[in-house]
């Protein structure tokens, strides 16, 4: 009797369990449909952000942004992007409250979490908290993870505080890392320290740093130049002229900063000779005017003014110019000579070289130079933005 009530009884359950699972069933695939499509719009809402963004729209960047945050804020991938945008529009107070939430939150993997960790780093650097972006930028040397680009702000943090010894100490570590040379950069540093040294009298301590940074890179024009300066305070004028030499032959564009110098070391010592080769030697591949009036003066004082005031016309219809055209009527007023019309011929032609060297008409929009009109810049292709350009040789 109670086997037949239990068998009834089961047989009345079987119906409504089948339903009671139906319904469920049901409820469950509402709830993962709308989970899907959730998702997929956050998707969609991210993709499309990031539209905004290569198509430099910030503003609609950050309102898609949002509203995918409002559908699923667990979104990290949002949230880091919603930081960087804030970052980038000078908000830097919300990145920093964005990516504080975001590192302070549990669950999240260890690479989305470091990454938070280099974000808030590089919301300190904009603000300015530079001792708060240190150290987070440590925490993820010492971790391992996101390497270079903590170093890389590491270097640029102690370029900023003047703290040199541990910017080289880091600069170091990013090139053992990356196996990027480094080398000019810390040259640079150890003459930074050199400059300090030699301003507190310490020279020992500055020619240490000399050396070292000839170590780091043994074309160092800037160690050069410090160590003809290290010589010229112990009276050494045969040092500061190899010194000096060795610059211009390194890299010759800076031969006007050391050329002054260097000329009175020649003076002192009665190496004219010399002066003259060396210049001679630099004529070749310097551009400029300034070795070339220097050779004029050496030649004024040995042939005579007339033949450096020939030695200088004949050069300057090679490579025209301002400066040494003003120098040219100098010494051709000083000694006008007797054919002074052949003077003022050869003055004549050096200003028509300078005329068709310049340009007189200047894009305002990327700064091409032209020598005709445009309407449209053959350059940035922009309509109207090529004007007569005002200057000492133009309208």
């Amino acid at each position: 009797m109670v086997l037949e009530w239990l068998f009834s009884f089961t047989v009345l359950l079987l119906p409504i369990a089948a339903v009671s699972g139906w319904i469920l069933g049901r409820r469950e695939l509402a709830q993962l449909a709308r989970r899907r499509e959730q998702s997929t719009q956050v998707a969609t809402d991210y993709f499309l952000g990031l539209n905004y963004l290569l198509h430099d729209r910030p503003d609609k960047a950050i309102e898609v942004f949002v509203k995918a945050l409002d559908v699923e804020s667990e979104t990290v991938e949002t949230h880091l992007a919603l930081g960087n945008l804030f970052r980038r529009r000078g908000e830097v107070d919300r990145a920093i409250r964005l990516h504080q939430n975001l590192v302070a939150r549990t669950g999240l993997s260890e690479e989305q979490k470091t990454r938070a960790v280099l974000e808030l780093g590089e919301d300190y650097m904009r603000a300015g908290l530079l001792d708060r972006a240190e150290t987070l930028f440590n925490d993820l040397v010492q971790m391992g993870v996101h390497a270079p680009k903590a170093l890389r702000q590491l270097i640029a943090i102690y370029q900023s505080e003047r703290d040199w010894q541990q910017a080289i100490v880091y600069a170091l570590k990013y090139e053992q890392i990356t196996g990027e040379v480094m080398g000019e950069s810390i040259a640079h540093y150890h003459c930074e320290l050199a400059e300090k040294h030699v301003h507190e009298g310490n020279l020992k301590a500055a020619r240490d740093r000399i050396a070292a940074a000839y170590s780091s890179d043994s074309q160092c024009v800037r160690a050069g130049m410090i160590e003809g300066r290290l010589d010229l305070l112990e009276n050494n004028d045969a040092g500061a002229i190899r010194a000096f030499e060795r610059v211009a032959r390194h890299d010759v564009d800076y031969l006007p900063e050391i050329l002054p110098q260097l000329m009175e070391c020649y003076e002192r010592r009665a190496e004219l000779m010399r002066a003259r080769g060396f210049l001679q030697e630099v004529i070749e591949q310097y551009a400029g005017v300034t070795p070339l009036l220097a050779l004029t003066d050496l030649i004024e004082r040995d042939e005579g003014p007339m033949a450096a005031q020939e030695f200088l016309a004949k050069q300057l219809l090679q490579r025209p110019s301002v400066r040494g055209e003003a120098v040219l009527l100098e010494k051709a007023v000083a000694n006008p000579g007797d054919e002074p019309v052949e003077t003022l011929k050869t003055l004549k032609q050096i200003t028509d070289q300078l005329l068709v060297r310049s340009a007189n008409y200047r894009c305002v929009n990327c700064g091409f130079g032209a020598r005709a009109h445009h309407w449209q810049c053959p350059s940035c292709k922009h309509w109207g933005s090529v004007k007569p350009l005002l200057n000492l040789l133009g309208s």
